[in-house]
């Protein structure tokens, strides 16, 4: 599979966000990143249900809803209600993994379930064969424009020994520092997907940003 590019909401322009989704819709993006947080699980906060519910009328590319809050087991109804088509759930937000991954799929999404960057890939043994896919924090969660942290590189390839030792076709996504190096090592070590923010909308032509990080 060719890898995938999801830009990241988080870094728009949201005085211009319906300019900002539409530029994402003609360029070569595969879906639309979108980072949801409480300001309890991560020390910030974003947006919430109502953007995802005008995004469903503007945005043509599948929205991947990833979930920085405290209990995301109990939004399951209302992400699916947007037209979400992945709904990411932190491993250190769930007590109840398992259940909530299966409810995450019985609502009609894919699931995926997010590692921030200290939690070691081997707790995933016993939930891997029934996840979508796998997003590894390559920054700590809360702020986009981060520092790439280098052991995420390490961090993907045992992901991905994980995932092929087990003959699963589990999805990689990686988050935080992403541009043209880091992603390039990145897709190197097994990932499948990149989510860049910053990176592509702060650049000064977003969409030769995203095709030249979809032709790495």
């Amino acid at each position: 599979m060719k890898h995938l590019i999801a830009p990241s909401l988080l870094s728009a322009d949201f005085m211009n966000l319906q300019r900002d989704v539409e530029m994402i819709n003609r360029s070569e993006a595969d879906w639309l990143h979108l980072d949801i947080m409480d300001g309890v699980f991560v020390p910030n906060i974003s947006f919430g249900f109502p953007v995802l519910e005008g995004l469903k009328a503007v945005c043509q590319k599948p929205m991947d809803v990833h979930l920085m809050i405290v209990e995301p087991q109990k939004f399951i109804k209302e992400v699916a209600a947007t037209g979400a088509y992945m709904m990411n759930v932190h491993y250190e937000a769930c007590t109840h993994l398992h259940r909530t991954v299966a409810a995450i799929k019985e609502a009609g999404m894919k699931a995926g379930v997010t590692l921030n960057p200290h939690t070691p890939v081997s707790l995933l043994e016993d939930i891997i064969q029934d996840v979508d896919m796998v997003l590894l924090m390559s920054v700590n969660p809360g702020y986009g424009g981060q520092k790439f942290i280098e052991h995420s590189v390490e961090k993907t390839k045992q992901l991905r020994a994980m995932i092929d030792r087990k003959g699963l076709d589990t999805l990689i996504e990686i988050d935080g520092g992403v541009n043209l190096a880091t992603g390039k090592k990145l897709l190197d070590a097994g990932a499948d997907i990149l989510v860049a923010g910053s990176f592509v909308f702060k650049a000064p032509d977003p969409l030769q940003v995203i095709h030249e990080l979809k032709t790495l």
